[in-house]
């Protein structure tokens, strides 16, 4: 083998590692990109009776989605409501299972999201929240991009997207397993109350039928046969 050849094969090798050092390192600015976008994603649990509220500090112009799931108890239903820093309630809903809000403030200031369980009187409920605050950051380097994307920029920026795609449907359906599974231990709860009380019903039902099978074929005296009215 001739070295150019080798020398050829040795320049693709580190080539070749230089392209996947890049993707990963584009691959990692993407994932802490990810996490620099300013939401706030949690899962409470509200009493009966009670009422729960949070505040954020939102700024003027800045767009905000306010989301909201209740994933078990009761009848699945809250009232939430969004009260802005003017007093202003912008948003208001009665005995709501779930919803999605958009909206631009017009002004700067500490937005309350309060959620009210006061019309329950012995069911509490568990709640997830979702609060996303302003636009997602663009990868670095691409926000101000003057040329066009080259191949591996626009992979990684799919791979940013998909990753957003892929944790929203994450949410989505750990939201639908926890209620499914809610529902399927309070059925189970239910067959299980059933059955014990179809258990001692036929318990009863048994202990019955023999006591009265004994009576019939139990041997009277004939003092306890006779009719008191004829007694001398």
């Amino acid at each position: 083998m001739s070295s150019t050849s080798i020398w050829a094969r040795v320049g693709g090798m580190i080539s070749g590692s230089m392209m996947q050092w890049s993707f990963l390192v584009l691959l990692l600015l993407s994932w802490s990109s990810f996490l620099e976008v300013a939401s706030v994603e949690l899962t409470f649990e509200l009493p009966d009776n009670a009422k729960e509220c949070f505040h954020e500090n939102i700024k003027k112009d800045v767009s905000s989605t306010f989301e909201f799931q209740v994933v078990t108890g009761g009848q699945y239903d809250v009232d939430v409501s969004i009260e802005a820093p003017n007093k202003e309630i912008i948003y208001k809903e009665v005995k709501k299972q779930y919803d999605t809000f958009t909206w631009v403030p017009s002004v700067s200031g500490v937005f309350t999201f309060c959620f009210s369980n006061e019309f329950s009187t012995f069911s509490h409920k568990l709640i997830y929240l979702d609060l996303q605050v302003g636009d997602e950051a663009p990868l670095p380097g691409l926000g101000e991009h003057a040329t066009a994307l080259t191949q591996l920029e626009s992979s990684a920026q799919q791979i940013h997207e998909n990753l957003n795609g892929v944790l929203d449907y994450q949410t989505h359906h750990r939201l639908r397993e926890a209620q499914g599974r809610k529902r399927a231990e309070d059925l189970n709860e239910r067959v299980l109350l059933w059955s014990v009380c179809e258990t001692v019903a036929v318990l009863v039902i048994a202990v019955g039928q023999v006591v009265v099978l004994r009576n019939f074929f139990a041997e009277r005296r004939p003092s306890e046969m006779r009719n008191p009215l004829f007694a001398r």
